[in-house]
């Protein structure tokens, strides 16, 4: 059967899940449209660092 050596200390044994909890997302505004997306990502009308880059089709 396995004994531990020594006390695991409060510290130690409650510092286990401390990086668990996710923070939230970077949002920017477009330059162009004004519209907050997510850093680094496409806008929905597709622009991205003030540039149109995806050319969306009338739906």
């Amino acid at each position: 059967m396995a004994v531990q050596k020594s006390k695991v200390t409060r510290s130690r044994r409650n510092k286990r899940r401390t990086h668990d909890s996710l923070s939230s997302p970077a949002l920017s505004t477009d330059n162009a449209t004004g519209e907050v997306h997510r850093r680094h990502h496409v806008t929905a009308d597709g622009f991205y660092k003030g540039k149109k880059v995806i050319d969306l089709g009338e739906d």
